[in-house]
């Protein structure tokens, strides 16, 4: 025998239980109107998923009305299959009216709507011409590289500002930075680049006078390894291992103290972060490139010299004096001036990288890649300027 009290209990458990979700449709004139009732959720949604099809597939009057004033409770699969059904009527061509959403569920629906919507409409929008798309992707990759340019001049101004090389200021430039910096940058890089060049130079030599050899003419390797690596060789070599070496090791810096909030600490504390961190590092990059071009031009020139000795039995004295003959001043200074802007476009598009790196790995990993790969390419871009621009002053 229940007791009053155990009635009453049991009363309100049976109210407080969920309705199953349940669809009405009756027509009102020149419209349809879809009432909704019951729990929507993601434990009850399966019991009326088959109908949702059946009112997406079927047809209905021009103007449609969602009715969910009495739904009871919705999350976000019941408001899936609301937005599913609204979006199929509006393409299948009908006006379709959301009426009696309470105050979570508008809220809700947009939010539901957007990520349902969104990449629909974008697909519709690639789809239609290959070459709107194209020129699509052109137009975003020459935005993209404008604002590149936009924050490299930011990089570079904010740099000199922040150096404050003023006579008696307590925070002025740190040599000590710098020289750690050239240590790191400079002397840390020199095996690799006698490694490479050497071996390039090698190969040039090698190939060079087994092309030569069918005219006699084996003595102007000396020429091609010579003027090959003291214009070109040599310091498009040290600008790309300086890329990949310590142009990413600056945007990792950079961009794991980004996810550490360390750039913001400085900015607190009253420090620019461009000039305590990039300006270093310019600096250096600015004084290890060149002197790395010398030992790379040396180490090609070694390289084309042993292989001429055992490929083609020319003595280092032959080879040295045919070098006099076809190098002056003119071909050496054309490679070196080359380097201090290949250092300042690598050390700059490394830093605008690293201050793009936002708070997780991916974005770090995605970053330095991007500063390798545009630091690469923007070198021998500069390159290739600067052969055009040697050509037509006759240089």
């Amino acid at each position: 025998m229940l007791t009053k009290d155990t009635a009453d209990a049991s009363s309100s458990n049976s109210d407080n239980r969920d309705h199953p979700p349940a669809i009405h449709s009756r027509e009102e004139g020149s419209r349809t109107v879809w009432q909704l009732s019951g729990t929507w959720n993601t434990r009850s949604v399966h019991l009326v998923d088959a109908q949702m099809r059946e009112l997406e597939r079927t047809k209905a009057q021009q103007n449609v009305v969602i009715d969910i004033s009495a739904v009871e409770r919705l999350d976000t699969a019941g408001a899936w299959l609301v937005e599913r059904l609204a979006a199929a009527r509006i393409n299948a061509g009908a006006d379709v009216e959301i009426l009696g959403a309470s105050e979570a569920a508008q809220t809700l629906l947009p939010a539901v709507r957007r990520a349902i919507r969104s990449p629909e409409s974008s697909s519709r929008e690639r789809q239609p011409f290959f070459l709107i798309r194209w020129l699509e992707l052109l137009g975003r990759a020459m935005e993209s590289a404008w604002l590149d340019f936009i924050a490299g001049t930011y990089i570079l101004g904010a740099t000199i500002r922040g150096a404050q090389m003023k006579l008696g200021r307590g925070h002025a430039v740190n040599p000590a930075a710098i020289f750690n910096q050239i240590d790191r940058m400079g002397v840390g890089a020199i095996p690799v680049v006698v490694l490479i060049c050497s071996i390039v130079g090698a190969i040039v030599a090698q190939q060079g006078a087994y092309q030569l050899r069918w005219f006699g003419a084996e003595i102007f390797i000396v020429d091609l390894v010579g003027i090959l690596a003291l214009r070109e060789l040599g310091v498009l070599l040290t600008a790309i291992m300086v890329a990949g070496r310590s142009g990413s090791a600056i945007t990792a810096e950079i961009g794991s103290m980004r996810m550490r909030e360390e750039v913001d600490a400085l900015k607190v504390i009253g420090l620019n972060p461009i000039g305590v961190l990039v300006f270093p590092r310019l600096v250096a990059l600015v004084i290890a490139v060149p002197c790395l071009t010398i030992i790379a031009n040396a180490a090609t020139l070694g390289g084309g010299m042993l292989v001429a000795l055992l490929y083609s039995g020319i003595p280092p004295e032959a080879f040295i004096d045919r070098l006099h003959a076809s190098v002056d001043l003119s071909t050496i200074f054309a490679g070196l001036i080359k380097a201090p802007f290949m250092a300042l476009i690598i050390g700059i598009v490394a830093s605008v990288e690293g201050m793009k790196v936002g708070g997780s790995a991916e974005s770090l990993g995605r970053h330095v890649t991007s500063a390798v790969v545009k630091s690469i390419f923007v070198v021998i871009v500069l390159d290739g300027l600067f052969a055009m621009f040697y050509v037509a002053i006759g240089f």
